[in-house]
């Protein structure tokens, strides 16, 4: 079993407990950290896997729709667990909201849209062990804008001329595909 406070917790509820709680507490952790845990050599694999991933996705879908107590509560209601272990999830939840959500703000709702792109030529000369070299490569620009937060630093890569030919071989083929895909 699993204590968490004065809550007991057996069998499966245990391992959702455990996951719960540990899950609140770090934010996010992986099935690994789960299933190395001796505390739950005793429970099937699948149902902590499962237990696990049911806590994450409870957890940063209420991060991510900043959602309050009150809706987080009626949402675990309607999944039967009991008011005890409600309020126990909703505790945890709250002391660490506010991480949860720097956390998911970090990572963003939607990628980066590429507003422009510059390069020029660079001719390095030595490299970092100190040889000469003597080679030719692109710097690239790309100007990126993030549709949630607006803009974003540029990112910025150099690369080998056969490098370049290479990355504009496969965008000619993205649009390609995209062209055909839209005239379906």
């Amino acid at each position: 079993g699993f204590f968490w406070g004065k809550v007991a917790f057996k069998g499966r509820a245990a391992a959702f407990g455990t996951a719960c709680w540990g899950l609140a507490n770090k934010c996010v952790i992986s099935n690994s950290f789960i299933l190395d845990d001796p505390d739950l050599k005793d429970i099937d694999p699948t149902v902590l896997k499962h237990c696990h991933a049911a806590a994450a996705t409870c957890i940063l879908e209420a991060g991510r729709q900043k959602a309050d107590i009150s809706a987080i509560s009626a949402c675990l209601e309607d999944c039967k667990l009991d008011k005890e272990r409600i309020e126990q999830f909703c505790t945890e939840y709250q002391k660490n909201k506010d991480a949860l959500e720097i956390l998911l703000g970090s990572i963003g709702r939607s990628p980066l849209h590429i507003t422009d792109v510059s390069w020029r030529l660079e001719y390095q000369i030595k490299n970092n062990q100190l040889h000469k070299t003597y080679q030719p490569s692109y710097l690239v620009t790309l100007n990126v804008e993030n549709s949630d937060s607006g803009s974003h630093p540029d990112v910025s890569f150099s690369c080998t001329m056969e490098q370049l030919q290479d990355l504009v071989g496969k965008l000619k083929d993205a649009a390609k595909s995209l062209e055909r895909a839209t005239q379906m």
